[in-house]
């Protein structure tokens, strides 16, 4: 019973470490894909791009070409680990050796892979931007447009992450239900639920568009960055007719239920209306 005990507390402790990680790694995420070029291009305090080179010349400079390169290998290190650890064989293979930790094993690891990916960047400011709003009024309207824009983008994926059981999604519910005896959840889930989850692996696509694509000043790594995930998030996706009636029918269930408590007091009023009548 105590060694029970002492592994039950062992797995907890590592699956809260693993949450304050993977907070900290997408507090750190939003501030370096959002927020920080947004602000650098509002203060003016980091030079982004070099308009006065021409393309000719710029694609040939080593030090841009050597930042392209470096970025391109991080972006390959972070997709090719979101891909294997996610492929089918090396799930079944991590879930026999880490049992209840093999989802907290993958987001420790996609963190830590996005980690090496925003320290080790390299910014391309040798080239000219692809685009920059610099002439008044729009050079302080446009980058508060797109902080604004940014901002509501990042609430409504926070709430899609609630949504989607964010405790399951990071390894927390998998960790509980082991030191409770319950099995796995992704067991217990409908069919319907198990194949909707397994082709929308990543439901924030508009959103993270939204955000990937739309800044002040657009420079070549940026496009790197912003092209690469969009297609990856894009091609990840392999939603049909039989998952969009699921969706539907959860909506209208969820909406029912919402508006049942409503239904629920209109109805005691009316009744309470027609007692004092009587």
């Amino acid at each position: 019973m105590a060694s029970v005990t002492a592994r039950s507390w062992a797995l907890c402790a590592l699956s809260l470490l693993n949450l304050l990680f993977v907070f900290i790694s997408g507090a750190d995420f939003i501030r370096f894909v959002s927020f920080r070029p947004i602000y650098h291009n509002i203060t003016g305090e980091t030079t982004l791009c070099q308009d006065s080179v021409p393309w000719s010349v710029a694609l040939k400079d080593s030090s841009v070409l050597w930042a392209l390169l470096v970025d391109l290998s991080l972006l390959v290190l972070f997709v090719g680990q979101h891909s294997v650890m996610a492929w089918a064989p090396v799930k079944r293979a991590l879930q026999s050796v880490l049992g209840a930790l093999n989802r907290t094993a993958y987001c420790f690891t996609t963190a830590l892979a996005l980690q090496i990916l925003m320290h080790l960047w390299q910014p391309v400011t040798g080239a000219p931007c692809l685009w920059s709003v610099r002439h008044a009024p729009w050079s302080v309207w446009f980058p508060l447009l797109c902080f604004a824009l940014h901002f509501l983008c990042w609430a409504i994926i926070c709430s899609i992450l609630v949504i989607f059981d964010y405790p399951e999604l990071l390894g927390i519910k998998q960790v509980y239900y082991e030191c409770l005896g319950l099995g796995d959840p992704w067991s217990q889930k409908p069919a319907p639920a198990q194949r909707l989850l397994s082709h929308l692996r990543h439901p924030v696509c508009l959103e993270l568009a939204v955000i990937l694509w739309l800044l002040p000043a657009f420079s070549l790594d940026r496009l790197l960055l912003a092209a690469t995930l969009s297609a990856y998030v894009g091609l990840a996706h392999s939603l049909d007719k039989q998952d969009l009636a699921y969706l539907c029918a959860q909506l209208k269930g969820k909406v029912w239920l919402l508006a049942e408590p409503q239904r629920g007091g209109e109805e005691q009023d009316g009744s309470r209306h027609k007692e004092k009548e009587g």
